[in-house]
């Protein structure tokens, strides 16, 4: 079955940098497109990255220019470096499949990610 574990969240100052990672398995990793979404408490999960089966990617104005999304294929892993956070980025963060290729994967725990002085 497909798992999806994210990792390293935290709690950053504004302006901060983290770099988050989706470690994915029971899937072809390679041949899906992935995002990365995140879910403020009250609010809806939205598509903050994704990135193409061929490595193009796409973001929303609200994190373009300051995150950036990658992966690599042999280690079945998806990355989000976010720089510049700032207190509206703090959210609870996921990996899975954009939900326009499908019906989404389970779910994982997501990782925290925290903006605050």
């Amino acid at each position: 079955q497909v798992q999806l574990v994210e990792s390293g969240g935290g709690l950053v100052q504004p302006g901060g940098s983290l770099r988050l990672s989706c470690a994915a398995s029971g899937i072809r990793f390679s041949i899906y497109a992935m995002g990365w979404y995140r879910q403020a408490p009250g609010k809806q999960r939205e598509l903050v990255a994704t990135i193409f089966s061929g490595g193009s990617t796409n973001y929303p104005d609200s994190v373009k220019g300051r995150f950036t999304i990658s992966r690599d294929n042999a280690k079945n892993t998806v990355y989000l470096q976010m720089n510049g956070l700032k207190p509206e980025d703090t959210a609870v963060y996921y990996c899975n499949r954009p939900s326009w290729s499908g019906s989404p994967w389970p779910w994982g725990q997501g990782t925290q990610v925290t903006v605050s002085s």
